[in-house]
């Protein structure tokens, strides 16, 4: 069960939904699904780490292992030998999650990336709520910029016969060794690049995350408190329901699990735990959506008879996310689900809970048991399209993206995210740029949306918090199963995605919190079949057949 499109939510749910959307699709002319029947596959771009690049203290790999650093460099290197451009213009629209930034003429970071830039660049930044909105109108009314973001939910019913029509076909520009013309490009995974398929040619430029979104944090202070000073002592999900009894004391208002409204009791944990499919299974050519599964009748049972017994905090199906991580930053659970990407920095699960108390020890979750699986939903935040050009122009326009693209430590990513060092950030004792008030406006502009490299692993307060996700990525991404359904398009999904997820939300919830037995789980998968789960199955399943692997 997904969790509600929630600012973090949508960073996580980005990759799924661009997965199960954006990619390789059959989805309405009969050009694309004649080219796949034949048998034809797409070469993605060849990955090919950066040889000048800064060395990270933990290395990470081709499936999508973030590197990870300690410390930040005095010494910056340059990612980009020259300007991408050579005058003129470049226009960009990109969704943001941050506030507006000052404009150009008030922005010294805005000018200097104008100026290594070589040109000028008409940044549009659009918040997530009102992109929609606005790529329609852009599409509508022909005024698509130079490069412009692509998530799900834009509305787009016919996505191969749009990306035909409107977009640059990059697969001849990037495909095999010719990304190595853009390094910062090509040192970007193979397993980021599928998500840019559309149709069965490679249509967008990917924006990396960390490839899951995660299993949430424990306390491992509670957690060791009862006895369990390391997870691989909890053998089996009994194991752990006893230790979440353990540490539950109402009278010391601590319990096993704090949870939040639209959560439905921390689902998301156990449907891994038990090893429910990300989204859809494959069998024998078959799709299996989630619900259908006895994994995850299984989780649905399980968290109802934590509620039941007590160990989930009462009412706290009705906090919003900051009540829910407060009270787990304050010692009281010892499980929460949120994303990933919540636990480093300063406002962190980790550096806040110990400014509460400085012996909290917050980790994140790892698939335990055999059984377990990690789901690879979090593989990028969006994609990023180019208007279709020529490719004198096409090339120009792949300069700008592998500019933005540049790596940690470098003098183009500290930049972006930094600004200009004096005025929008200064170093603190140990060399770590620290934004001013002024750099905390400038660098609001979302270059980073534009394009970016494989997502790197930073908290400038600790190296052990590096470590540490580090490890749980590692091991998350080695039992990690994607959505089968990435490669295919199906308008029904597109249609119904929204009710149906609404439905199933709705429905388990009243089942967990014991307003309907577990037995109305059948009557809920069979208005799911009914109400358009077995229409996008079939076009899932038709449109995977003549998808051409990704290789």
């Amino acid at each position: 069960m997904r969790e509600p499109v929630s600012r973090r939510g949508f960073l996580r749910l980005g990759a799924a939904a661009a997965a199960s959307t954006v990619l390789a699709g059959c989805g309405g002319g009969s050009a694309a699904p004649a080219a796949k029947a034949q048998g034809l596959s797409i070469k993605l771009p060849a990955y090919t780490p950066l040889s000048g690049a800064l060395k990270p203290d933990l290395p990470g790999n081709a499936t999508g292992v973030p590197e990870g650093y300690f410390t930040y460099p005095k010494e910056l290197f340059k990612a980009v030998a020259k300007p991408p451009m050579s005058g003129g213009t470049v226009s960009i629209a990109v969704q943001t999650f941050s506030p507006p930034p000052p404009g150009r003429a008030d922005n010294p970071a805005w000018q200097e990336v104008e100026k290594r830039l070589g040109g000028t660049a008409e940044m549009q930044p659009v918040t997530a709520d009102d992109w929609p909105t606005k790529f329609n109108t852009m599409v509508a009314g022909g005024t698509l910029p130079d490069l412009f973001t692509y998530v799900s939910t834009q509305g787009v019913n016919n996505l191969p016969a749009f990306v035909a029509s409107q977009c640059t076909d990059l697969t001849p520009l990037l495909g095999g060794d010719a990304v190595k013309a853009y390094p910062n490009l090509a040192a970007i995974p193979q397993v980021f690049w599928k998500q840019g398929i559309v149709g069965g040619k490679l249509y967008g430029i990917p924006v990396p995350r960390n490839m899951v979104g995660g299993l949430g944090f424990y306390r491992a202070d509670m957690f060791a408190e009862a006895g369990v000073t390391d997870l691989a002592q909890i053998t089996d999900l009994d194991r752990l329901f006893e230790l979440l009894k353990e540490v539950t004391s109402p009278k010391d208002n601590r319990y096993g699990l704090v949870t939040h409204t639209g959560g439905v009791y921390g689902l998301s944990i156990f449907s891994q735990l038990f090893g429910a499919p990300n989204a859809w299974r494959l069998e024998n050519g078959r799709l299996v959506h989630q619900i259908e599964t006895e994994e995850y009748k299984a989780a649905v049972e399980y968290v109802r008879k934590l509620r039941e017994a007590g160990v989930i905090y009462p009412g706290s199906e009705g906090f919003d996310g900051l009540k829910r991580k407060n009270e787990f930053n304050a010692g009281r659970a010892a499980l929460v689900y949120d994303g990933l990407p919540a636990y480093l920095g300063p406002t962190g699960y980790l550096q806040t809970s110990k400014k509460i108390d400085p012996k909290a020890d917050p980790r994140p979750m790892i698939p335990i048991g055999r059984a377990a699986k990690a789901h690879l939903n979090n593989i990028v935040v969006s994609i990023t399209m180019m208007r279709k050009s020529d490719e004198t122009r096409a090339k120009e326009l792949l300069r700008v993206a592998d500019f933005f693209a540049s790596p940690f430590g470098s003098e183009e990513y500290t930049l972006f995210n930094y600004g200009v060092e004096g005025t929008d950030h200064t170093r603190d004792g140990r060399g770590n740029p620290v934004l001013t008030e002024q750099g905390s406006r400038d660098t609001t502009v979302p270059w980073k949306m534009l394009a970016a490299p494989t997502q790197p692993l930073f908290d400038s307060s600790s190296a052990d918090a590096v470590k540490t996700m580090h490890e749980a990525i590692s091991k998350m991404i080695a039992v990690g199963v994607e959505d089968p359904t990435v490669g295919a398009y199906s308008p029904a999904n597109e249609n119904s995605y929204e009710s149906l997820y609404t439905m199933r939300n709705d429905r388990v919830t009243s089942i967990v919190a014991g307003r309907a037995p577990v037995s109305d789980l059948d009557q809920m998968i069979k208005d799911w079949r009914a109400k358009g789960g077995d229409k996008a199955r079939a076009e899932f399943e038709e449109a995977l057949k003549q998808t051409p692997k990704a290789g």
